[in-house]
C-alpha cells in the first residue's frame, strides 16, 4: 500500500470502530483526509486494537515523519559545553529522549487537531503510547502528579524513548509553588535520563503554552536546572533545548549566552 491506501484504510478502520461515525464522509483532499484521520487518532480512548492495524499505522507514521524531515542530534552544534538549541518539530528528532509536556492523565490531548505538544507527539508516536500511559496510570491507581515523569518508548517517532512530566499551571502571578514544580520537572526528567543510562534528552518549553508560565522566567528555571544537575551529578548526557517558536529561541540564546 502507498501512503494514500494506508491513510484510507486507517480511517476506515477508526470510523468503524467508532458507531455513531458509520455516516461520515471521507474526503477526497489529502489535508483533510490527513486531519480526520489525527482527529480519530485524538478521540480514540486507550482499548486494545489488532495487529493489523498496527502494523499499518506504524509504516504510515514513520513515513509520515522521514517526509517532514528528521534532524538528527549528532548534527547539532552545542552553545555551551553539553547542552544545545534546537528549533524545530520535536516529533522530528532522532534522540535518545524527547520530553513531554503531559497533562495529569497522562494520556494526550483528546481535542482534535490542537496544536499542544501532547497531542503532536501522541499524534505520531501512535496510538499504542496513549494505551501505554493509561496502563502506567491505571497501575499506579491515581492521575500523574505535577513535577514528576514517566518514561515510555517513543513508539513510531525517531527517539528511542518520550519522558513525560506534567508541568505546573500558572493561574495569574507565578508563585514560589509554580516554580518550585517547574524546576522539579526538569530535575525528574533528568533523573530518568540518568537512570536509563541515556546519551542525550530534549526538553520542550514545558508549561509555557495553555498552562500559562511566562516563556523568560521558564527559560531561566529550565537551564538553571539543567546546569546544577550536570554539575551535582556530573552527568554526562547531552541536554537540547528544543523550541518551535522564534521568541523562545531568542529567549534561550540570550540566557545560554550568559554562561
Amino acid at each position: 500500500m502507498n501512503q494514500e491506501e494506508k491513510r484510507l484504510y486507517l480511517i476506515e478502520y477508526l470510523l468503524r470502530e467508532r458507531n455513531k461515525c458509520n455516516n461520515i464522509q471521507i474526503p477526497n483532499d489529502e489535508p483533510e483526509q490527513k486531519q480526520l484521520l489525527r482527529s480519530l487518532f485524538n478521540i480514540r480512548l486507550p482499548s486494545p486494537i489488532s495487529d493489523g492495524f498496527l502494523n499499518v499505522q506504524d509504516e504510515y507514521l514513520k513515513e509520515a515523519t522521514k517526509l517532514k524531515g528528521i534532524t538528527d542530534i549528532k548534527d547539532l552544534k552545542q552553545i555551551e559545553e553539553g547542552i544545545n538549541l534546537w528549533q524545530g518539530d520535536i516529533t522530528t528528532l532522532k534522540c535518545d529522549a524527547i520530553v513531554n509536556a503531559a497533562n495529569s492523565g497522562l494520556t494526550g490531548c483528546y481535542i482534535p487537531c490542537h496544536n499542544c505538544i501532547d497531542n503532536i507527539i501522541h499524534t505520531y508516536a501512535g496510538i499504542q503510547l496513549r494505551n501505554k500511559c493509561y496502563e502506567i496510570i491505571l497501575k499506579q491507581g491515581c492521575e500523574e502528579e505535577t513535577g514528576n515523569a514517566k518514561i515510555t518508548s517513543a513508539y513510531n517517532l525517531p527517539s528511542k524513548f518520550i519522558i513525560h512530566t506534567v508541568g505546573t499551571i500558572v493561574n495569574g502571578n507565578v508563585t514560589t509553588e509554580n516554580e518550585k514544580e517547574l524546576k522539579s520537572c526538569y530535575i525528574s526528567c533528568l533523573k530518568k535520563a540518568y537512570e536509563n543510562k541515556l546519551d542525550n534528552i530534549a526538553f520542550c518549553c514545558i508549561s509555557t503554552g495553555v498552562f500559562g508560565f511566562p516563556c523568560e522566567l521558564a527559560a531561566e528555571i529550565a537551564i538553571n536546572a539543567v546546569r546544577e544537575y550536570r554539575n551535582e551529578t556530573n552527568a554526562k548526557f547531552e541536554v537540547i533545548f528544543n523550541v518551535f517558536k522564534e521568541c523562545d529561541y531568542e529567549i534561550y540564546k540570550k540566557l545560554l549566552g550568559r554562561h
